[in-house]
């Protein structure tokens, strides 16, 4: 049985901000967290929460996954981008063309994500979160393909990307070169098996697969810490 996709949480200096400009921005509503940050519910089909738990340390590098935000005109995008900047995000340049379609900002805390034009044909199926978009290798995704029990949508060239059977958004992997990854990453999945599962058995079906066990720190939390086959956390939490 694979494992439910819980949450993409942040590492924030301040969670409680932070939450805010996403909640502004996708129309989320807001709610506790019981490990003393704040959480994002979806107010749509993206299935997954959105969670920011504190952390002292500063954003240093870019990250390794970022939303994807999509648009159904012109004016559609140009009222994303507005109302990113009102709430307090900012554009950015990460080496983009100047002739590129997709505005990419970031936010408060310098988190990258991308308001994707309209009109493409690969996120036109899915909702305003229209992707995770991730440097990752081919090998990766075939991992969180097993993991998530979510099929490969898109195997080609060695980029990938899979979607929940119900729908929602893409995670998408974008191939080789990859990113150097200097620390832990600020952004982060949380997994649990089903109701019916099995944290130990889930830990051990998931390092079956590829993961490794990992120490961040984490003592003896509730939770089970491993990394996929690139490298980047994720968190393993009791059934819920």
């Amino acid at each position: 049985m694979a494992s439910q996709l819980l949450a993409l949480t942040f590492d924030a200096n301040e969670p409680h901000h932070l939450a805010r400009f996403w909640a502004g921005l996708l129309g989320w509503e807001t709610a506790d967290d019981p490990y003393g940050g704040s959480a994002l519910l979806p107010g749509d089909n993206t299935g997954f929460r959105l969670r920011f738990l504190p952390t002292r340390e500063p954003k240093a590098v870019q990250n390794r996954m970022h939303f994807d935000l999509t648009s159904t005109s012109l004016e559609d995008q140009r009222r994303t981008v507005a109302r990113a900047l009102e709430l307090g995000g900012r554009h950015i340049d990460i080496g983009q063309g100047p002739d590129e379609a997709h505005v990419v900002l970031a936010d408060p805390e310098g988190n990258e994500f991308c308001v994707i034009e309209p009109g493409n044909r690969f996120l036109a199926e899915c909702g305003f979160v229209g992707a995770l978009a991730c440097d990752g290798s081919q090998e990766v995704g075939y991992f969180w393909s097993e993991a998530l029990g979510w099929p490969l949508v898109w195997d080609q060239d060695e980029e990938t990307a899979i979607r929940s059977p119900h729908g929602g958004p893409k995670i998408t992997w974008g191939g080789p070169p990859l990113m150097p990854k200097p620390g832990k990453n600020r952004l982060h999945l949380d997994l649990a098996p089903p109701a019916h599962g099995d944290q130990q058995a889930e830990v051990d079906r998931l390092l079956s697969l590829g993961a490794t066990r990992i120490d961040i720190g984490q003592g003896e939390a509730g939770w089970v810490v491993l990394a996929d086959p690139d490298g980047n956390e994720f968190c393993v939490f009791p059934p819920r």
